[in-house]
């Protein structure tokens, strides 16, 4: 354990350095429809510990994700909201995990995604406004006790190098995640920049995001978390 939180100390000052004070004291709102952010980690122990350095709690495996090549831990950051700590699982294919996670410098935020509650209706809406996408897709997790999560997921042709969300639609049956994740911790503020605002902007009202779109040299996802221990915040690689 002693080894693991010194690897996760060393992410956690690359990560605080690498965004400036200014972006840290103000990094937008928390979009309407959030479901949850993503932070990808090379591995699952180091990222919890990582987290729980800094907001002080600490989050519970949730499962793996087969034939994607990864495995999950969980946090709450509210009512039907929570932070997903994601990192291959070394009992699957490394050419099974499509965000590449085993490349990671330090822990980064790899995806973000909405909730909508009639995903097919919306891809409907997303096909008549010329927007390209894939699924709905569906999907699924055994969580630890044996219960398995059921979902759907649509994801978008273009999403900007991944600063822009997927869309999920939880099974009937199914508990939200955040429900029964450790508690304590919440979200602040989601922020998207890029080199062209104002395009990404059209495309963000064609979607419904509740979130700020600003100017920057390079697409990135920004997020800011507060948790009994402090602060955290956290940007795209």
């Amino acid at each position: 354990m002693q080894n693991i939180s010194r690897r996760a100390f060393s992410c956690a000052a690359a990560v605080m350095l690498a965004i400036p004070a200014f972006a840290r004291a103000s990094i937008g709102r928390v979009p309407k429809s959030l479901d949850h952010i993503i932070l990808g980690c090379t591995d699952l122990d180091a990222g919890i510990e990582f987290v729980f350095h800094h907001l002080g709690v600490r989050a519970i495996p949730g499962g793996v994700h087969p034939g994607a090549g990864t495995k999950n831990a969980l946090l709450s950051l509210g009512e039907l909201r929570y932070l997903e700590i994601m990192a291959p699982d070394p009992l699957q294919s490394d050419a099974a995990d499509p965000r590449n996670l085993r490349t990671l410098k330090r822990p980064a935020l790899v995806g973000w995604a909405e909730h909508r509650d009639h995903l097919d209706e919306f891809a409907g809406a997303l096909r008549a406004a010329g927007v390209d996408y894939v699924g709905p897709v569906p999907g699924s997790r055994q969580r630890p006790d044996g219960s398995i999560l059921n979902w759907k997921t649509l994801s978008l042709k273009q999403d900007e190098h991944g600063i822009l969300p997927f869309f999920i639609e939880w099974g009937a049956t199914t508990m939200h995640p955040s429900l029964d994740s450790p508690k304590g911790c919440r979200l602040d503020g989601l922020q998207i920049t890029t080199p062209n605002p104002a395009s990404l902007r059209a495309l963000g009202q064609t979607l419904d995001l509740d979130v700020p779109i600003n100017q920057s040299m390079a697409p990135r996802l920004m997020a800011h978390l507060h948790g009994p221990a402090g602060s955290l915040a956290l940007q795209s690689r």
